[in-house]
């Protein structure tokens, strides 16, 4: 699958796969952002992209960002459909800073990977479900 990217700024590496080990891509900060505890900030990732119909990219930290940089992301998960693919529609990444921090341009501080949409549903009411209840919220992993 071909993916068109716009990039915004010269600043960052051209998003590749790390040595084949995940199907995630990485993105990196564009600018460099100093973040006080408690502030917010959207960091500009430098890319904007044409997914193509039917596909949407997921956005998540990477499971280092919070150990380097005391950052979290707000909405959890971020979600950018095919329909945001101007040539200004730049991804970003909605930091909460939990600890004064400094990202730099090119530090690596979330990843992404594209997604086809859900398929239609629809939803058939019904008094039973078909199998035996696990035990309720929490219980995976009980003895």
């Amino acid at each position: 699958m071909e993916i068109k990217i716009k990039y915004l700024t010269d600043a960052i590496e051209p998003l590749r796969y790390i040595d084949g080990k995940s199907d995630w891509i990485d993105l990196r900060a564009a600018q460099t952002v100093v973040l006080k505890a408690g502030e917010f900030r959207l960091i500009p990732l430098g890319v904007a992209m044409e997914l193509p119909a039917g596909y949407e990219a997921h956005i998540v930290p990477r499971s280092s960002t919070f150990q380097n940089f005391g950052i979290i992301q707000t909405n959890s998960m971020g979600i950018v459909d095919e329909t945001y693919c101007g040539d200004d529609d730049q991804w970003f990444f909605p930091a909460y800073a939990l600890r004064d921090t400094v990202i730099e341009v090119g530090d690596r501080i979330c990843q992404f990977r594209i997604m086809a949409h859900q398929p239609q549903l629809t939803f058939c009411q019904t008094a039973h479900l078909s199998h035996i209840n696990r035990g309720g919220h929490g219980s995976t992993g009980k003895a």
